[in-house]
């Protein structure tokens, strides 16, 4: 995943739908100090483009830069600008220093003065062989970041977890392929005052979400209400469907209001939101909690609560997703809640996987325990989370045992 923010900032967690873009070039970097680049398939005229960059030798990129150095691959052209990406195997910064850290920065000449600023989308996604070509689903931005002088890079400083990319399948032969999308926004302003941005039909429904014309039934979740139309919830969801429409139907008239109950209303508008516009939004930030997280922390406590209080949001939306069954959304928590498995995390959510029967996340976590050294192992076994698995699903205890048995016969 990726999400478009300055240096220092945690990121907006956004998923979108990769459209068509033109190839523009593969960097190679096999060490700190080589990257080569070959932007001889670049179409030099297209506003939209990806590079692909491939680390050969990644171990050795981790040793060669600690944090806050970086791999920079050569340039390469899209929408009739210059660019490169920025690696950090070690993080941009200390407050990142476990994860990966990516940045694309627009080239300028220093010594020119007045250059206009670039108005671009972008996105990162780790890819295979097979998949270096293909439009997929990534973890990115809707925003439209300015490429300007004072700010040229825009980037994720927390990209991918670095114990959870060694575990995946995306690191082969100790190798690795990132993808960076990059469209640049309408530079022509003719163009622009004609077609203006275009909307799909996900961004139609999410006005429609807003503005509540027709919302035809209203839910009542955690003390907020939020009104919404049948049809869509029916169309999106069986869950749905059944309570509204089948033999769960409330029997109400539509002025009803439906309680909900064991969620938290900013989970439920993240739900509503996914129904309508098919993209995972940014999670909700109570800006009382945040003044008082603020006063009391320093700047990496104060990230480290964040990330726990997103991680928990995603939790319990993994939870509304199955009980609503959205699979796809289902789909898109698992793989975030298995990338950002910890020694803290992981009985919570292992416990989440085993109760939801979702085996990925579940193989996940396990995997995770697996490599654990015998201190952190002791740490993991000593957490309550982890006698709460012993005694409500012992049946797990006994797999991470056989697993652990298979491993040492081998």
């Amino acid at each position: 995943w990726s999400a478009a923010t300055p240096r220092g900032t945690l990121p907006d967690f956004r998923w979108t739908r990769r459209s068509l873009m033109s190839f523009a070039g593969v960097s190679v970097v096999d060490s700190a100090k080589h990257c080569t680049c070959d932007t001889s398939a670049v179409y030099a005229g297209a506003d939209s483009g990806y590079h692909l960059l491939m680390v050969r030798d990644y171990s050795r990129t981790k040793v060669q830069l600690p944090t806050g150095e970086s791999a920079t691959t050569g340039l390469f052209t899209v929408g009739e600008y210059d660019w490169y990406i920025e690696y950090y195997p070690n993080g941009e910064n200390p407050n990142c220093r476990d994860f990966v850290s990516l940045y694309v920065t627009r080239h300028t000449l220093y010594d020119c003065e007045g250059e206009e600023d670039v108005e671009a989308k972008f996105s990162f996604s780790l890819v295979d062989q097979l998949e270096k070509h293909k439009p997929v689903y990534i973890h990115g931005t809707n925003k439209t970041c300015t490429f300007s002088s004072s700010a040229p890079s825009w980037g994720s400083d927390r990209f991918v977890r670095r114990d959870a990319l060694e575990r995946s399948a995306h690191l082969k032969g100790d190798c690795l392929t990132i993808r960076c999308d990059i469209m640049v926004v309408c530079k022509d302003h003719k163009i622009e005052d004609a077609a203006g941005t275009v909307p799909d039909i996900n961004q139609h429904f999410g006005h429609l979400l807003q503005n509540k014309v027709g919302a035809d039934v209203t839910f009542e979740v955690g003390g907020e209400t939020f009104a919404a139309h049948r049809c869509v919830l029916a169309a999106r969801s069986k869950v749905f469907m059944a309570q509204l429409f089948g033999p769960m139907k409330e029997g109400a008239t539509t002025s009803s209001v439906i309680q909900i109950k064991d969620m938290e209303a900013k989970v439920f508008r993240a739900l509503l939101s996914f129904i309508y516009t098919d993209s995972l939004p940014a999670m909700e930030k109570d800006s009382m909690e945040e003044d008082e997280m603020s006063e009391v922390m320093d700047e990496g406590r104060e990230e480290a609560a964040e990330f726990e209080m997103w991680l928990q949001w995603l939790e319990d939306l993994f939870v509304a997703a199955d009980r609503y069954d959205l699979q796809l959304l289902k789909l898109i928590c698992e793989k975030q809640l298995s990338e950002h498995i910890s020694v803290s995390s992981v009985t919570s959510t292992l416990a989440l996987a085993e109760k939801h029967h979702c085996c990925g996340l579940k193989e996940a976590c396990l995997k995770f325990i697996q490599v654990q050294s015998p201190s952190c192992l002791q740490t993991v076994m000593a957490t309550s989370g982890w006698d709460h698995i012993a005694v409500t699903y012992p049946w797990v205890v006994k797999e991470f045992i056989a697993k652990l048995a298979s491993n040492q016969r081998k």
